[in-house]
This record gives C-alpha cells, structure tokens and sequence, in this order.
C-alpha cells in the first residue's frame, strides 16, 4: 500500500470512529487533495457542533464536540466560535502554501516574502494589517514569548540591528510558519526557541481575538 493510501485509510478510520461514537455529534468531512508525489492537504470542514484541532508536533487530530452551556449567550458563543475557526482556517491556509517560493515583494498566491505572507493570510481572512514588517509589528500590542498563542504574528530582527525586519505566524509547541529568504527560500516552518531564530525573536501581536 503506498504512503498515500496508507495516510487516507487511517483518516477513513478515525472519521468513521469519531463519527461513530455518541457523544460526538456533528457532522465532518474530509477533502483530500494531492499537490505533489510528496505533498498531500486534507482539508477538514465541519458544523458548529464541533471544533478540530491539529497538532503538527504530535501528528495529533482532535475533535472536541461543543457543549451548550446556559450561562453564555448564543451571541458570546458564536463569537467565540468563529474566532477559533479563524484562527485554525488561517492555519490551515498557511500550511498549504508550504513549499511556495520567496520572492521579494510578493504577496500571493504562490510567490511571497515574509511580510507578504503574513498580510495575503490575513488579507485572505478580511482582516486588514498593514504590508511590512516594520509596520505589522507596531499595529498591536507587544507581546511576550510567554504570552504568544497559536495564530499570532511573531516579529524577529535577524540582523540585529534593534529593527525588526522579518514576520511570521505562531503555529504553537515551539514553531512558526513564515516564508524565509535563507536555505528554504520559501514558506517553511521553523523553531521558535532553538537555532537561528532563538535569540532573534522580539515580540509578537494578535489580531485574532478569542
């Protein structure tokens, strides 16, 4: 069986599992589309019964069915709701341009550099944050390495020179997404708390409220 059959069959089980189980009551569905011999996306949509969260760490899916609770108005829980999947969409759009080359000024789809990816994510989100790097990092409130969460724009200054010059989005446990001008001249994921970006890290922002 190949690898890519290997992976659908194991997501075809665990959505039959998930979906079989009575405390789990919404309704999933699963696209899968293959980009290259080596790249394949599965794209998850679901109802609002539910939310899924993924952990590229630990090659983890979780889907957590969501309880009502009468405390909270129907208004308060549809924000929520939609701030989370927000946040995991824009994730989700971000992981798929893995592998799309850096090219100075680009902004998207396919080409960008590192200010250009983070704003087409957002952008692609109707969220309005400006185009640089320098500017993106002042149009929010600093926040520290403890304080960042999934979802968050992260600011580095990779000269330093006490000026921040590079971007990219918290994907969590460590990591971030961004499209780099070095080896990878890309959008590629790389480590937030060891090797090059470790002691280049200066502050993030979030746009994303929860």
């Amino acid at each position: 069986m190949s690898n890519f059959k290997q992976i659908f069959f194991i997501f075809f089980v665990f959505l039959t599992f998930v979906n079989a189980q009575e405390s789990v009551d919404c309704d999933i569905h699963l696209q899968v589309s293959k980009n290259t011999e080596q790249k394949v996306v599965f794209t998850f949509t679901h109802d609002a019964n539910c939310s899924i969260t993924m952990d590229q760490n630990l090659s983890q899916v979780t889907i957590t069915y969501k309880k009502s609770d009468e405390n909270i108005s129907a208004k308060d829980s549809n924000l929520t709701l939609l701030d989370i999947n927000t946040t995991e969409h824009l994730l989700s759009l971000a992981q798929s341009k893995l592998g799309a080359s850096y090219e100075v000024g680009g902004a998207g789809p396919d080409h960008f550099d590192c200010s250009g990816f983070v704003y087409y994510l957002f952008k692609e989100h109707e969220m309005n944050i400006p185009r640089t790097s320098l500017s993106q990092s002042k149009s929010g409130e600093k926040l520290s390495r403890e304080e960042i969460r999934r979802g968050d724009i992260l600011f580095f200054d990779t000269y330093k020179r006490n000026h921040v010059n590079h971007s990219g989005v918290y994907l969590g446990g460590g990591k971030f997404i961004h499209a780099s001008s070095g080896k990878a001249y890309g959008v590629t994921i790389s480590d937030l708390d060891k090797g090059f970006y470790k002691k280049k890290f200066r502050w993030g922002i979030r746009k994303i409220d929860e």
